[in-house]
Formats: C-alpha cells, sequence, structure tokens
C-alpha cells in the first residue's frame, strides 16, 4: 500500500493546558473547540497511511528516540571532532547521563509519541467510523507508540477522544498502563491480517505477527514497567514467559525464521526474519559514522556516530583488525556479524540495487559492513586520507589533541564505526528500515525460557552457528544480554535490553561518575512543559 504524508492539526497538550491555567480567560460557550471537541475524521484509512509514514520519519531520526535507545548507552557515542557534532554538548550529556528535562531529545519524543497515540485514537473512535483493517492498525500504532513512552518515561498521558478537547488527559503508569496496551495489542491481533515471512511491501504495516512481536517484548518488560516508578525491578512472572514463548511460536507458525546472510536481511528485499519495516530513509544509520573521504556515494558521510571498544570487543575476532579479504572473506577471524574493512571496491556487475561510479566499480562498495576500524580504503585500493591529509585510520580509542581520553577536541579518525545498511546499495537512502525481527523474537523465547528455569543454549548456539560465531557450552544471563548486543546492535534496543538485565547504570567509558548506580537514568524526566500543562503529570523520580 503506497504511504502518503498527511498532516494532521492536533491541539497540543501545552495548548490545553494554557486554556486552563488561564483562569481570567473567558471562552465562548460556542467555542467548537470546547464544546464539540472532535467529531470524527473524516477519512480513517487516509489517517493510517499518515500515522505509518509519521512514525517511520520518526524512528528513522538520528536524534530523538533513537539517540534515548543507543546514545545513552555502551553501544554509541557521538565525540566532538573540531567544531564538529559539539551541539552544546548535547550528544555528550546523552552518554554520560547528565540530561535534564529541558533536553531536546527528551522533549522531542515525548511530544512525538504521544502526538501519534492522540492520532491512534481519533482513528478508532466510533464516530471515524473505521474498517476492521484501521482498527487493527491504529491498535497497534497505538499501542507501539504507548510502549515507547511508556519505556523511555513510565508516564503515559492519555486523551480519550470523546471529551470536550479542554479536558486534562489521565496519566497511565504501571499496571495500568500495561493492561491498556496488552487490550490494544489483542484488538490488533483479532483485527489486523495474517502477512506470511518474505511478503515484502505486506510486511511494511502492522500483522497479527508483529502485533505478537510487540505483545511478548511488553510482558517480557511486564516486571520492570509495573514497578519503574517505585523503584523496584520486580521478578517476571510464570505466566508472561508462558505467554512470550507462545506468542513467539505463533509468530514462527507464519514461517519466520532465522535465515543466514547477516547484511543482506538488512536490503530492501524480502526475507523470513523481518516482521515489520517501515518506509523509513537509512542513510541516517550510514552516513553519521562514516568519514567525509570515505565514501563519494551521497556526498560522503558526516563524521559523528562511534561506538565504544568495549562494545566492539564483545564480537569475536582480533581487536586491533577487522579487514576482509578481496572476496568479501574474514582474515582476521571476526565472525560475520562483525563485518569488516574491504582492501577497496567491488567492480560493477549490474547487481541489483547497485550504481557504477565513474571508474567502473560498485558506487560505495568499499565501505565495509558491520565495524570499521583501521585504515579505511578508496574504490580502486587507495588508503584514504582525512582532511588534513592523515591516513584514515578509525581508532579505538577517543582521545584528543593533547593524547588525553576526551570526547571534546577528537581528531577526524577516533572511533570504531558502525555501518548495518549498506551505502553501496542504492546510495543509501533506499527508504526500508527494519522495526521488528524474528532473530529478537527468538533471543526473546529464550530470555523467557531462561527466566522460567530452562536452559537457553540450544536456542544461542542456533543463532550463534548460523553467524559463524563459536557455540558456547553454557550460556548464563551476561551471556544472553551479549548476545542480544551482537544481534541487534543500532536496532535501538540496547537501553531497553540493558534495564532488563540490570545494567544500564553500570560505569563505561565517559559516563559521569556521578550517575553510575543512581537508578533515576533508567527513566528521562517529563518535559518541563509538559508537566504545567498537565497536573495529573508528576516529574520522574530523582528529577
Amino acid at each position: 500500500m503506497k504511504r502518503n504524508q498527511i498532516k494532521f492539526y492536533l491541539l497540543s497538550l501545552l495548548s490545553v493546558g494554557a486554556f486552563v491555567s488561564c483562569t481570567d480567560l473567558e471562552i465562548e460557550e460556542t467555542d467548537s473547540i470546547i464544546s464539540e471537541g472532535f467529531q470524527g475524521l473524516a477519512d480513517p484509512a487516509s489517517g493510517v497511511e499518515g500515522l505509518y509514514s509519521t512514525v517511520a520519519g520518526q524512528y528513522a531520526d538520528q536524534a530523538a528516540k533513537f539517540a534515548l535507545d543507543e546514545v545513552t548507552t555502551d553501544a554509541a557515542l557521538v565525540p566532538t571532532r573540531g567544531t564538529d557534532w559539539g551541539d552544546n554538548g548535547r550528544w555528550r550529556n546523552l552518554h554520560a547521563h547528565e540530561w535534564n528535562a529541558e533536553a531536546t531529545d527528551i522533549v522531542t519524543p515525548f511530544n512525538q509519541w504521544n502526538a501519534n497515540q492522540l492520532v491512534a485514537s481519533q482513528i478508532l473512535d466510533s464516530r471515524s467510523n473505521p474498517s476492521q483493517q484501521d482498527i487493527g492498525d491504529a491498535s497497534f500504532l497505538r499501542a507501539y507508540s504507548m510502549y515507547v513512552i511508556l519505556d523511555l518515561f513510565g508516564q503515559v498521558p492519555f486523551r480519550d477522544t470523546s471529551l470536550p478537547s479542554s479536558s486534562i488527559p489521565e496519566v497511565l503508569s504501571g499496571q495500568a498502563a500495561v493492561d491498556f496496551i496488552l487490550a490494544d495489542l489483542d484488538v490488533a491481533i483479532n483485527n489486523l491480517p495474517s502477512v506470511a515471512a518474505g511478503s515484502g511491501a505486506d510486511n511494511q504495516t502492522g500483522s497479527k505477527a508483529a502485533a505478537r512481536y510487540l505483545k511478548a517484548k511488553l510482558l517480557l518488560n511486564k516486571h520492570i514497567f509495573v514497578n519503574q516508578l517505585t523503584g523496584g525491578g520486580g521478578s517476571p512472572e510464570a505466566g508472561d514467559m508462558s505467554q512470550v514463548i507462545s506468542l513467539v511460536d505463533e509468530i514462527a507458525a507464519e514461517g519466520y525464521a532465522l535465515q543466514s546472510g547477516y547484511f543482506d536481511l538488512f536490503r530492501d528485499s524480502p526475507d523470513t526474519e523481518t516482521i515489520w519495516w517501515l518506509a523509513a530513509g537509512t542513510g541516517n544509520r550510514i552516513y553519521n559514522g562514516l568519514h567525509y573521504n570515505s565514501t563519494s556515494n551521497g556526498g560522503g558521510g558526516w563524521n559523528g556516530f562511534s561506538t565504544l571498544a568495549e562494545y566492539y570487543d564483545l564480537f569475536e575476532g582480533d581487536a586491533n583488525n577487522n579487514r576482509l579479504d578481496s572476496d568479501g572473506n574474514a582474515i582476521d577471524g571476526q565472525e560475520e556479524r562483525r563485518g569488516g574493512v574491504p582492501p577497496g571496491g567491488t567492480p560493477f556487475t549490474g547487481a541489483d540495487q547497485t550504481e557504477e561510479s565513474d571508474d567502473g566499480f560498485e558506487l560505495g562498495s568499499n565501505v565495509g559492513f558491520g565495524f570499521l576500524v583501521g585504515q579505511q580504503y578508496d574504490l580502486d585500493g587507495t588508503p584514504l586520507n582525512d582532511r588534513p591529509g592523515n591516513p584514515l585510520v578509525f581508532s579505538r580509542e577517543f582521545v584528543d589533541g593533547n593524547g588525553a581520553n576526551s570526547l571534546i577536541n577528537n581528531s577526524e579518525r577516533t572511533g570504531i564505526r558502525v555501518q548495518k545498511y549498506g551505502a553501496r546499495y542504492n546510495g543509501g537512502f533506499t527508504n526500508h528500515e527494519i522495526i521488528f525481527r524474528y532473530a529478537d523474537a527468538h533471543l526473546m523465547k529464550a530470555e523467557a525460557m531462561m527466566r522460567s528455569g530452562g536452559d537457553p543454549t540450544a536456542m544461542v548456539n542456533e543463532l550463534r552457528v548460523l553467524r559463524g560465531a563459536t557455540a558456547l557450552g553454557s550460556v548464563s544471563e551476561s551471556d544472553l544480554l551479549d548476545e542480544r548486543a551482537r544481534e541487534l546492535y543500532a536496532e535501538t534496543w540496547r537501553r531497553n535490553d540493558m534495564i532488563r538485565f540490570g545494567q544500564y547504570t553500570r560505569q563505561w567509558e565517559f559516563k559521569a561518575a556521578n550517575s553510575v548506580g543512581n537508578d533515576k537514568y533508567k527513566l528521562f524526566p517529563i518535559p518541563n512543559p509538559q508537566l504545567l500543562a498537565n497536573p495529573n503529570l508528576v516529574q520522574n523520580p530523582g528529577y
């Protein structure tokens, strides 16, 4: 189904707050916003299309939700290189856990994902006369949006569209929020179609499998969500873990399964792993880490995002080298998911989704997949230089001009770079980003088994062997977290995983000392304007 961008003109929570907080403001009885409120959408199907498009744009951003999920962890950081990427400390504060309630990357996703669930509620309103398909899609997208808000902020403002627009939204948290999302997901499962694995464009929208995946994710985190405002972690319930296992089995029954060829999974082509993808541009995932001279494709990189050496070291292979030979074979003992740096480009043969460079190579094929460390090469095999003329050697360390460990005043070459989507395919601007993937569901099932007293070793090794990694003799809780890190990097699950496994408040390089062990950082602060607009919201503990 073709996705068209639809603009929705919504009354913001802040505007509502202005109405209710200014006691001397007189409002006419005939004011339609106050007395009549929402009267239904004329075209709910277009509303669904517009909402999918909106969510795609939000997911593709390198800031906001992506930054909160990845940059606040050990998986991603953005050093200041000269004057580049300083941004008033925006990125450094996220990685160090020194944010505040005014940070744009906190304010923006709170507003965006709450607006999403309001649009979904408008579609679901009986006065909009939604079809069964509309009900399934809107219930799924509302559940997803509310899941995001619950995960990040612990409190979900909910506006009942049957009430006047001046009404203050109620706030759902803990068990009440979980129950509301679960109810939406059950509605979605009942109303969405079954979509088989490998269905291409049909996997772009909600399906029974996508709703089951999200329900399994919610149940896996339920004990965290129910207790996150009171500071307790809680313990998973056996019944919830049993449901996670059953839900993943139901997804597998529709043909979803692990597939070989790790980096091919992130191309715009059908596969058995993709449960849900969106027409979200992959350019941010590619170019924000590449150096300006890494490729002529797309005008070069933006030279920002990197990863910590400790994250890179979770993978098998030489700690200091991650090279490939001219045929794409690993030569430093690295597992498939760590990727590698090619010695040059690939001659152009007209392969699908590739473009020819001026000198007969696949444009962008000199850029490796996975983790880029060490010397980088041009299409013809010439070693690349940075802009000042130094060899373009991506280093493990982040150091300033004096050689001291720092995220300020770095050179253009510090930090290992991450590439999951290929610059060589359609210029890297393909609108195809994976949101839910079966390998994640597979590991969720393994985790649910472990938390039920079972042994996840066989399931974890099934995935590891497929990815070219050595089978493990046994799998502990920390092993399972590490496996999720290796499989799902840059897919916006790292923060969620680290919290569930009790590792989000631990020390990592460049985290502020007074943030280590501080549970307040498990949730982000409620933006101050929203606290003023909605008295049902209270600031999260510690802020």
